[in-house]
């Protein structure tokens, strides 16, 4: 009998040319870690309130018209991708809408952490491994980032990024393999993720690594050699695994992966159930804590003068005014 299933785990394809991953374990990952996050949001109080009281102390900061207009222009990204997500919701299938929700989700936070950039200082970076990389030096590396997406691994050599995450779980050895159902397992579980894209981000340095000048004059091809450690971990100790590389990664997962994840399989409509709804409820938390850190750094006038003119001419069916007020 014919089976995609079959074919793509056991013979590949051109893009996978030994076997494409088994989709089975990905999708409870994906959709554990979104859960949790939602109900960190939700038992956290984060709304546009409670992030201008955490925002009660950032300056007004004097910016150029254009950088402004920046700034504008990235919050205008970001609540038009959360407006979609939340029609998204009305969708009979949760399976029809996750691909494109997850590409909107993440680009909804890429254009909130851009704005939140520009306004801190006038700049926006031209690739999402350089804004997230930007955005947590800033903001999650000087505690003005909220809780849940101020999680952080100051480093991405292995020994010591797994002592980071054992003193962040405290004891809680919570996993992504299950549904988290209240705050202290979601926490295990963004810990669980935390420390799962460290890993794969670090083997994505180890790759860009093995095709440098420095790795092939010690003429090796893996790093079981000290010399070879020794070149890894200082490349490695220098870089950090905060929220937007994680977002970063999980969107891949929706844009690049095999065509299995998501868009097959007879138990995926239940798998995801209530997905969409997360996907909206942290999206919504992250884009009200951009814009209100937006709008003490540009100050209330301007920010309720930005606010009355998209109300007015919106072309969405989100008011901004239900995220930023």
């Amino acid at each position: 009998m014919f089976s995609l299933y079959t074919r793509f785990t056991t013979q590949g394809t051109l893009t996978d040319p030994v076997e494409v991953p088994d989709p089975c374990f990905a999708l409870p990952s994906t959709v554990n870690w979104m859960r949790a996050l939602s109900i960190l949001v939700q038992e956290r109080g984060l709304n546009y309130g409670s992030a201008s009281s955490f925002y009660s102390k950032v300056q007004k900061r004097v910016a150029t018209v254009k950088q402004e207009n920046t700034i504008f222009e990235q919050l205008l990204f970001a609540v038009h991708q959360l407006s979609a997500l939340d029609a998204l919701r009305a969708s009979a299938s949760k399976a029809d809408v996750a691909r494109v929700g997850i590409v909107g989700w993440y680009y909804g936070i890429y254009s909130a952490a851009s704005a939140m950039i520009a306004a801190q200082d006038g700049n926006i970076q031209d690739d999402h491994t350089g804004t997230a990389t930007t955005w947590d030096r800033q903001f999650v590396a000087n505690n003005k980032v909220m809780e849940p997406f101020c999680y952080r691994l100051s480093t991405l050599v292995k020994k010591n990024f797994d002592v980071e995450v054992a003193t962040l779980r405290a004891g809680n050895g919570f996993l992504l393999t299950e549904k988290a159902t209240n705050a202290t397992e979601a926490y295990g579980a963004c810990c669980s993720y935390l420390s799962g894209s460290a890993d794969w981000w670090k083997w994505k340095a180890e790759q860009s690594l093995k095709a440098s000048r420095d790795f092939k004059a010690l003429n090796v091809s893996n790093f079981r050699t000290k010399a070879a450690r020794t070149l890894r971990d200082a490349r490695l100790a220098g870089k950090s695994t905060a929220f937007l590389h994680q977002a970063f990664r999980y969107r891949g997962k929706a844009n690049y992966r095999e065509a299995l994840f998501l868009g097959y399989g007879k138990n995926t409509e239940t798998l995801l159930d209530g997905y969409p709804d997360d996907l909206v409820i942290v999206l919504r938390g992250f884009v009200a804590m951009a814009g209100a850190f937006v709008a003490k750094r540009i100050g209330q006038p301007l920010w309720d003068e930005f606010l009355d003119d998209l109300e007015r001419h919106r072309a969405f069916s989100l008011s901004p005014k239900t995220v930023w007020q």
